[in-house]
């Protein structure tokens, strides 16, 4: 399998970088091999072409990603702790990955229908995660039972993703994580049953 040759997390780090600093249309398959340390050549025993690559970054990182954040919310009891704790290592791993921050919240946007298709597709995953603590809130009677959790899931990860542009168009000028708390407020404030 690919993914197991030693060289495929070099490149992945290396396009991550590329991509971050260059612009997707800007990095070639060349710079991305010469950050990487490996011939032009060796990319293609790994990847098919520059989309592929891109998709391979975005599948590995955002991988990761929510494995971190599937850990950190098992550790939390309610659906009010559970999204503080979605929120805060959403924003954490950005923060501490300014290059996937980037690519995740800039290059990822200019890509072609087979592109958006593939990154909805790992984006599921992520999904899935926001509307099982959405259920959980519902159940524990927390959140409102007449909210469209479709419509919870969109405003949840549209806040969080456009909180992370705006930091990142902004060149990192201040504490994202800093954000989380406020953040957290002024989305449960909407669904929360009013006592």
């Amino acid at each position: 399998m690919k993914k197991s040759r030693p060289k495929y997390g070099q490149i992945i780090e290396a396009a991550l970088q590329v991509i971050a600093e260059n612009g997707y249309h800007a990095s070639q398959v060349s710079k991305i091999a010469k950050q990487a340390d490996v011939a032009d050549g060796t990319i293609y025993l790994y990847f098919k072409n520059k989309e592929d690559i891109l998709i391979s970054v975005f599948k590995e990182k955002m991988g990761s990603f929510i494995k971190q954040i599937e850990h950190k919310i098992k550790q939390e009891t309610t659906a009010d702790d559970q999204l503080l704790a979605l929120i805060e290592s959403h924003f954490n791993q950005l923060s501490e990955n300014k290059h996937l921050a980037i690519v995740t919240q800039l290059e990822l946007r200019q890509s072609k229908p087979k592109l958006r298709e593939e990154i909805n597709n790992v984006l599921k995953d992520y999904l899935d995660i926001i509307d099982l603590i959405i259920q959980n809130g519902i159940d524990e009677k927390y959140f409102r039972e007449d909210i469209d959790v479709r419509l919870m899931r969109q405003m949840i990860f549209g806040t969080l993703d456009e909180t992370v542009t705006s930091w990142v168009m902004k060149s990192h000028r201040y504490n994202l994580v800093n954000q989380a708390p406020e953040v957290h407020e002024l989305l449960t404030r909407g669904f929360i049953i009013q006592k």
